[in-house]
């Protein structure tokens, strides 16, 4: 299905759309499998410093049930997600995900893998696995937990019902909130200024949030130390500094 998760380059700097399909796309197998695809491909493109994943006006993956599977299938299928999403919150690239409808099930738990979400007024979110007798299955329990709290992740996932953007935003779920039709332009300007960073410290400063999130508090600020300490050994660190001093924007290289 390389005809329906699609990447394509939307501006100089790099910044890289991925559409993922809605709910009538594909199976969560060949939706998992494409996005596999397009993640190892991106990864090992240098010329691309960003990822915006966004979806069709018909709703960001919407919920793609699972049927059928047996126990051992459900577990397997379950492991390929998990391990896929691991993979996308290890790009190595700030990506952003951009919603402007129905974003939930599998297209919640893939967005919550992103570094943030932002969405349009119109963006609804849940989680409605729970109505067929499922739960999260690509981590998105989890992933969830630790973004909005235990509490209001269990009545999410309890209940399956979905919330609107409004509530996303209170709850901490989205990181910004604009005016209907607007999240994917303005998602595109915000991360082309991040882009504009260094891709190094950017790289080793996700990791160490990732890393250090469910850590005691004095092991994860060595991590930080240790990543400091790293940037001082990179041409980024050089170039930004020299750049500060010339009163010039820095020309980083990501080394």
């Amino acid at each position: 299905m390389p005809e329906r998760l699609s990447a394509t380059h939307t501006n100089s700097n790099g910044i890289v759309t991925l559409t993922i399909p809605g709910s009538a796309a594909a199976s969560a197998e060949e939706l998992l499998e494409a996005l596999r695809r397009q993640i190892h491909a991106l990864a090992g493109k240098d010329d691309v410093k960003g990822v915006l994943l966004t979806g069709p006006e018909s709703g960001f993956c919407r919920c793609l049930p699972v049927g059928g599977s047996s126990t051992s299938a459900a577990a397997s299928l379950s492991n390929l997600g998990q391990q896929i999403m691991f993979s996308l919150e290890k790009i190595g690239k700030p990506c952003i995900a951009v919603i402007e409808s129905e974003c939930s099930g599998i297209g919640l738990e893939i967005a919550l893998t992103c570094d943030f979400i932002v969405a349009g007024q119109a963006a609804h979110f849940g989680l409605p696995g729970i109505a067929s007798g499922l739960l999260p299955f690509c981590g998105g329990s989890q992933r969830l937990a630790r973004l909005v709290g235990k509490s209001k992740a269990k009545e999410l996932i309890y209940s399956g019902d979905l919330i609107d953007a409004e509530e996303a935003y209170r709850i901490g779920l989205i990181n910004r909130l604009y005016p209907n039709s607007e999240a994917l332009a303005h998602a595109e300007q915000l991360l082309t200024h991040i882009c504009t960073r260094s891709p190094n410290a950017i790289r080793i400063g996700g990791e160490i949030v990732n890393a250090g999130y469910d850590i005691d508090l004095q092991t994860a600020c060595m991590m930080e130390r240790d990543a400091f300490a790293l940037c001082f050994a990179s041409f980024d660190q050089r170039e930004g500094m020299q750049a500060f001093l010339d009163k010039r924007p820095p020309q980083f290289k990501g080394e």
